[in-house]
């Protein structure tokens, strides 16, 4: 594995991350959740760490900034760290899966968090708060369900493509053709 952000295959991470975030889709599901889980397991600091906030910030360029931006970077900045120490020595299925919720739920709490701090659509009492994170449920199932689809599909595909020595032919391809 190597573990820089020097790795061409990790641009298609890249690209299909930005693309999933900026098609229409339902609610939080987008594969930046497991971008932010592969990255952190499959490159190494700062790549790993930059890599979503890169791709958080091209999408808010277009889709439009938020005053929650601080709150949902940070979650995925968490996330990347969960990936980096739960999944660089052991992504089984089983641990991706976990890990893939984990980071939904963190998600799901630091953000929601930062839309009732930010006191525009909820009061600033306990029951503001409450009130947030029952609105925000359906949010929570689609988060679920797309991180566990992507993370799955992410780690799954990378593995079958590094067995078949594809992800190795393919950046020494690339590396080859971008130097021309």
């Amino acid at each position: 594995m190597q573990t820089h952000f020097g790795k061409p295959s990790v641009l298609i991470l890249v690209v299909a991350s930005i693309i999933g975030r900026l098609v229409p889709h339902p609610a939080n599901v987008t594969p930046l959740g497991a971008t932010a889980l592969f990255g952190g397991a499959k490159l190494g600091r700062p790549w790993n760490y930059l890599l979503p906030l890169f791709v958080l910030y091209v999408t808010d360029l277009i889709i439009g900034l938020h005053g929650t931006m601080i709150y949902v970077y940070g979650s995925f900045v968490a996330s990347v760290a969960l990936g980096e120490f739960f999944l660089r020595n052991n992504p089984s299925l089983w641990r991706v899966g976990g890990v893939s919720t984990a980071g939904a739920l963190l998600f799901f709490i630091v953000s929601n968090f930062g839309v009732w701090a930010e006191g525009l659509l909820y009061p600033k009492t306990v029951q503001g708060l409450v009130d947030c994170y029952i609105a925000a449920l359906p949010f929570l199932r689609n988060s679920l369900a797309g991180d566990l689809l992507f993370s799955v599909g992410f780690f799954a595909a990378y593995q079958w493509a590094e067995n078949r020595g594809a992800v190795a032919q393919f950046d020494k391809s690339a590396t080859a053709w971008l130097r021309r």
